[in-house]
């Protein structure tokens, strides 16, 4: 709904959930909204038809302070229960709830709220008691996300989120769908932007981190001190330094007044050349519209620049942190969905398996984290899950429904767990599927359909030798094999991907739909216009 009311009013919609007090919360802001027009509020019929009856001194007057629009929903009370009970229908619970008075709970967001007093209904109807336990909104644990997402974002997906602020996702639902094609990939249009932009200036990304900085802090200052009795997760997610490499200047030139050496192993003799890399290069060919070494150097400059104004709004959310007293109780967690090879082997954007792409800063922070620590046991995104269950003092999954991964606060204070860390590509500029997987020191590269690569990454951290065709190395390199096939079959899960890639790209209406479609290099700040090439 978001999205098409921005696209139908020519601006930027922001939606700011306010959970809690059965809409209370949320029904005082906007009445105490300046009214501008620009402010609407879409709520239930509890804060107009249930709490003034409920309660004496609403801090809104729900006839004065507002002028109704429209009904857009209707929804319908449904009576559900856990599984794990012994009922399984509403005689049976009912029943239950006589025999063991007062042991039964049932939630609502709040008191006051449709549900709320449906399971009052229930409690004289049936002659029972059933405990109410009213939340602060529809979970026990607020999750809340500001900026990038990069989901689907269509009407009814959930995320996993109780509020998601100025997210952005792919355009349309859909996002690049050229990505789709698997075989006898065209070169992509567009790549001349990567040089061409790079320099000083500002973009809708630097303008849209910074949004998402303020918001940020204006959540820890307003929001976080409402749960000060219930955990709380805050995501905030930056876009930057993703291209266009165009950084503020005050940033750029900081790196642009230096003499910045050249990318490793940048020269063309210096080049590694391997079926994977050699497709990718040539389907993404930002590399061929650099013409000159200061070309190189200014993209890299720009590239610096915007890790370092990024660096400036995490500093600004954590200084908000410390402002309002919660930087000693609240866990950070920092890490990032990918890395950059910034033309590290001639290579531009991320897409390949060497550290510069695959490898992701991952730091944490707080309570029961020892200061100053570095391990070097392996670690993954799929670590975060379970690591952010606990710091929000929620129970880990169990049984079909658990999750992969290891606790960070585990590996933090000295724990080495035996288990593979691996990482898979299927998608832009590749063929075949590519997976990587780390064991001790080894990094195992493994292509189907290609040779697999080797690096010793204690002995040599750039990667600059690959060892996969060394004899001497020839048991390490059927080890990291051994120990793949024991996490997945490399070749059924590449057509696993095909076969799925082909079904979405059918269903968008084939190859040709999406080769006239066009290239899309980047996914659209909120707000703004998508670019297709």
């Amino acid at each position: 709904m978001v999205g098409r009311s921005g696209a139908g009013l020519g601006q930027q919609v922001v939606v700011d959930n306010r959970a809690g007090a059965g809409g209370v919360l949320g029904a005082e802001m906007a009445a105490r909204s300046t009214a501008d027009g620009y402010t609407l509020l879409l709520t239930t019929t509890a804060i107009y038809a249930i709490l003034p009856n409920l309660r004496k001194n609403l801090p809104y007057d729900p006839v004065k302070d507002f002028v109704p629009i429209s009904r857009i929903a209707t929804a319908s009370n449904v009576l559900v229960v856990n599984n794990a009970l012994p009922a399984k229908n509403v005689a049976e619970l009912v029943r239950l709830a006589k025999d063991k008075p007062g042991t039964l709970n049932y939630a609502s967001a709040g008191v006051g709220t449709p549900a709320h007093l449906a399971g009052e209904m229930l409690n004289l109807l049936a002659d029972i008691k059933v405990t109410h336990v009213p939340y602060k909104g529809a979970a026990p644990a607020l999750l809340d996300v500001i900026g990038k997402l990069h989901f689907r974002g269509r009407a009814g997906d959930d995320h996993g989120f109780s509020q998601e602020i100025v997210p952005m996702h792919i355009v349309d639902g859909i996002g690049d769908v050229k990505g789709l094609v698997r075989d006898d990939i065209p070169t992509r249009k567009g790549g001349e932007k990567m040089a061409k932009r790079a320099g000083a200036g500002e973009t809708p990304y630097t303008a849209y981190d910074r949004d998402i900085a303020a918001r940020a802090q204006r959540w820890l200052h307003e929001e976080a001190p409402r749960w000060r009795d219930r955990p709380w997760v805050l995501f905030v997610s930056f876009v930057t330094p993703h291209f266009p490499l165009t950084a503020p200047p005050h940033w750029y030139y900081r790196y642009r007044r230096q003499a910045l050496p050249l990318p490793k192993l940048y020269a063309r003799d210096q080049r590694p050349h391997h079926p994977f890399l050699d497709t990718y290069a040539r389907t993404v060919d930002y590399d061929t519209h650099f013409t000159s070494e200061d070309d190189v150097r200014r993209a890299i400059a720009g590239y610096s620049g915007l890790v370092s104004f990024m660096d400036e709004q995490v500093g600004n959310v954590l200084r908000a942190l410390e402002d309002c007293g919660l930087d000693r109780s609240t866990r950070i967690l920092y890490t990032s969905d990918h890395g950059d090879n910034v033309g590290a082997r001639g290579l531009w954007g991320k897409s390949t398996l060497y550290e510069e792409s695959a490898g992701v800063p991952l730091i944490l922070a707080g309570p029961d984290v020892p200061h100053g620590r570095v391990v070097a046991t392996p670690a993954s995104l799929v670590d975060c899950a379970p690591t952010i269950l606990e710091a929000a003092g929620l129970p880990p999954a169990a049984g079909g429904r658990a999750l992969p991964g290891a606790s960070l606060f585990a590996l933090a204070n000295g724990a080495q767990p035996e288990r593979p860390v691996v990482s898979e590509y299927h998608a832009t500029g590749s063929t075949a599927g590519a997976y990587m997987l780390r064991f001790g020191h080894w990094k195992y590269c493994h292509y189907v359909g290609a040779p697999p690569q080797l690096f010793d990454l204690e002995a040599d951290p750039e990667e600059l030798s690959d060892r996969a065709g060394d004899p001497r190395c020839a048991a390490t390199v059927a080890e990291g094999e051994r120990r793949l096939r024991a996490v997945l079959d490399p070749d059924a899960t590449d057509a696993r991907a095909k076969r799925r890639q082909a079904e979405l790209l059918a269903r968008f209406g084939g190859r040709e739909a999406a080769l006239a479609r066009g290239d899309l290099p980047f996914t659209p700040a909120p707000g703004t216009a998508a670019e297709i090439d």
